[in-house]
């Protein structure tokens, strides 16, 4: 008997194992909050999952006063959220390079009018912690309004120390407020927004949330809000000030993403169901087992980690080197249509170089064998 093929069947039976950092499965229990029909906009139930969602983000960013705004975005829109509320027309954020995800921030801003100064990144190695306080210290003039850092490039897979990262800054004695992006990692390794003096969190719901893409998140601080409402650049959607109300037509500027919302709810209650020690010990389980088998797999001389410190590796995201001619893409394309196992190039700079293997999120140990 010949096997069924993709060509023969038009199917191949069985799920499809996703394994890209974003997005990534999606639990069932979410998938059944996001089928209930929506709500009309007086319907009180909207509220009530939109104010849980903020008290259940509060919490798992460690944070009692912080401001918590949603968007019917991905993590690009909360970028461009921080940039137009906390930077005037041609002020100035310095972005520590990271890799893809921060020069994608820097061209952004930018993009936006204003000016960006940027750290070197050294391939495979976190942000540079000492360009980053001399370029703080060169600053006399004060000019920096705000870091914006990339606390996980889901490109490359590097983590930086946000402890060490905070003392750097502190050491300047600039005045600078500290913005982080844990799109990457907020849900598969501890963060304390409180605890790290961060003035302005951002993050998405499509990697450790397990939900769909499309809910953008921003966390911000009493310094950060102040700095926003002195801000005289123009603008409507990302405003913070304008969203800051109890109705979620005001919330959302307009219609709330009620499916999208009442997955979130429903998300965060299964991270907080199986508790979050419980949940950061998973995703530490699932990142040396995939170590592991990137180990063995180097042990022949053609793979290799792309991050070569094991304490720079993401909880996230394993980013692979290929050898040189590799067809990134033909390799995708067998994995997903022959064995049902997708997973992600990489981006920017290390586009046809590597491949990257998500493990966040809601996965185990039996269904990273895939």
């Amino acid at each position: 008997m010949k096997p069924v093929t993709p060509e023969a069947s038009g199917r191949i039976p069985g799920r499809r194992l996703l394994h890209s950092p974003g997005p990534t499965p999606v639990p069932e229990e979410v998938l059944w909050a996001m089928s209930r029909q929506p709500m009309d906009l007086g319907d009180p139930r909207g509220d009530q999952i939109i104010a849980a969602c903020e008290v259940g983000l509060r919490r798992l960013l460690q944070t009692e006063a912080a401001e918590v705004f949603l968007y019917a975005s991905n993590g690009h829109g909360v970028w461009e959220a921080v940039v137009e509320n906390l930077l005037p027309m041609g002020g100035t954020a310095l972005v520590p390079g990271t890799g893809h995800f921060s020069e994608s921030w820097a061209v952004q801003t930018e993009a936006l009018g204003r000016c960006v100064l940027r750290t070197p990144w050294a391939e495979g190695r976190p942000i540079d912690l000492h360009a980053l306080a001399q370029a703080l210290r060169q600053d006399t003039l004060q000019e920096i309004r705000a870091v914006f850092v990339v606390h996980t490039d889901t490109s490359s897979g590097v983590s930086t120390d946000l402890a060490a990262l905070r003392a750097a800054m502190d050491a300047t004695g600039h005045p600078a407020l500290l913005v982080v992006d844990v799109v990457a990692s907020l849900g598969a390794a501890p963060f304390g927004m409180d605890a790290l003096r961060a003035d302005v969190v951002v993050g998405a719901s499509q990697k450790g949330l397990m939900c769909p893409p499309g809910i953008g998140i921003v966390a911000v601080n009493a310094a950060a809000m102040a700095q926003a409402r002195a801000n005289p650049a123009p603008r409507y959607y990302w405003d913070w000030v304008r969203r800051l109300s109890d109705r979620s037509y005001h919330k959302f500027c307009g219609t709330a993403p009620q499916t999208l919302v009442a997955g979130l709810e429903a998300a965060l209650g299964l991270l907080f169901r199986e508790g979050l020690a419980q949940v950061f010990e998973r995703h530490q389980q699932l990142t040396r087992a995939v170590h592991a088998a990137v180990d063995g797999w180097r042990s022949a001389g053609a793979l290799d980690f792309f991050v070569p410190d094991p304490a720079d590796r993401s909880v996230s995201v394993t980013t692979v080197l290929l050898p040189a001619g590799t067809d990134v893409d033909a390799l995708r394309q067998v994995a997903r249509e022959q064995f049902q196992v997708a997973f992600a190039g990489a981006l920017g700079p290390l586009m046809g170089r590597a491949f990257r293997i998500g493990h966040l999120g809601d996965q185990n140990p039996a269904s990273m064998l895939g």
